[in-house]
Formats: structure tokens, C-alpha cells, sequence
């Protein structure tokens, strides 16, 4: 019964990582599909530069909730399937069934699955505001939504690497999750990476 219900979450999360908000909003509201306009990428933002300000919020609010909602069924089972079940979720927003497995870069998601863990599982805000801290610090100077998003999430894993090194089951997952976010996250930006050396990287002007 515990391995199905392990199961069964962590196909949940993923399922509900699949949702494209961006795309849900972007053509259920506005009439405008998003694979098309701007970078092409289903995420807040994209969103945002194409929909206003408004709208990219709305979408990163979603994404960000729907992995919260996601972990806190799932801490219902156990602390590791919490985990599981946030990673899966991040990986279906990246590559989403629903979508022909072409998503997001999984920054909100990411953030989701901090946030959620922060307040389900291990009741430790640091897990979250550590990262939101180096995220928004980092794009206040540089102005690169890219950068900051690859700062925040290998600050994630140093932050979690240095409050958990122990050996036990559930710390050492949660070590694996964020390492493997991290990696995740930057992958997805990889394109990002090359137009930041090249100094062709897109700037933000609202901070």
C-alpha cells in the first residue's frame, strides 16, 4: 500500500508540474499563445514580457503552488516521498506531457519546492528565503533574471548541503533533490549562459 501511494504521488506531481500555466492563461485569456512570442518559454518570464507585468507574476504564483500543493499531499505519506514528489513536479513543468514535453526552466519550481518543504516537511524558512535573498539581490545588480536564477539554486545547495551533512536517509535525499534542482535549472539555461558571456543576455528595467 505504501509503494502505491508513493507512486501515486510522485505521478501527481508530475502530472501537475505538466500543467502549463503560461500557455493556459497566455491562450485561455489573452489569446496568445506563448510558444510563439518573445523567448518561446512557458514560464513567468516570458509571460511577463509578453503580457505585462501583472500576468508574469500570476504565472510564477501558480507554478510556485502548484508543486506546494503537490508536496504537501504527498508529506502525507512520508518526508521522502514529499521530496520525490517536489522533484517530479519540477521535471514535468520542464518537460510536461501536456505539452508535447516542451516546458518551462523550472526557476518558480524550484522556489516551489523550497518553499513547500520549508513549511511540510522540514519547518525551516532558511530552506526558502536563503535562496529568494540571493535571487533577488543578484538581479538587482546584474538586472539578468538567468543569473539570478542559476545563483539562487546553487545557493539552495550549498545552504542545504551545509544544514544537513549527515548521514541520514531523509537529509541525504534532500541533498540529491537540490543538487539535482540545481543542475536542472542550469541545464534549462544553458542558451542563457552563452548569451550572458557573449553580452547579448536580456535586461530587466522595472529594478
Amino acid at each position: 500500500m505504501f509503494l502505491v501511494k508513493f507512486i501515486g504521488c510522485v505521478l501527481l506531481g508530475y502530472l501537475l508540474g505538466s500543467v502549463p500555466f503560461a500557455l493556459v492563461i497566455g491562450k485561455g485569456i489573452y489569446k496568445t499563445d506563448l510558444r510563439t512570442k518573445g523567448s518561446g518559454n512557458l514560464g513567468g518570464t516570458n509571460a511577463g514580457r509578453v503580457l505585462g507585468k501583472k500576468v508574469g507574476l500570476l504565472v510564477i504564483s501558480l507554478d510556485i503552488l502548484k508543486v506546494v500543493f503537490a508536496v504537501w499531499a504527498a508529506s502525507y505519506v512520508s518526508t521522502a516521498c514529499a521530496m520525490c514528489t517536489g522533484v517530479a513536479c519540477c521535471v514535468g513543468h520542464c518537460w510536461p506531457v501536456f505539452n508535447h514535453f516542451k516546458g518551462g526552466k523550472a526557476v518558480a519550481t524550484m522556489f516551489g519546492f523550497l518553499l513547500s518543504i520549508s513549511i511540510f516537511v522540514f519547518h525551516n524558512g532558511l530552506y526558502f528565503f536563503g535562496p529568494l535573498v540571493m535571487f533577488l539581490s543578484m538581479l538587482y545588480i546584474f538586472k539578468m533574471v538567468s543569473l539570478a536564477s542559476i545563483s539562487a539554486a546553487i545557493c539552495s545547495t550549498i545552504q542545504i548541503v551545509s544544514l544537513n551533512f549527515s548521514f541520514s536517509v531523509n537529509n541525504c535525499l534532500l541533498i540529491i533533490a537540490s543538487i539535482g534542482l540545481s543542475l536542472l535549472v542550469t541545464i534549462r539555461h544553458k542558451a542563457n549562459i552563452e548569451k550572458v558571456k557573449s553580452g547579448k543576455e536580456g535586461k530587466i528595467t522595472w529594478m
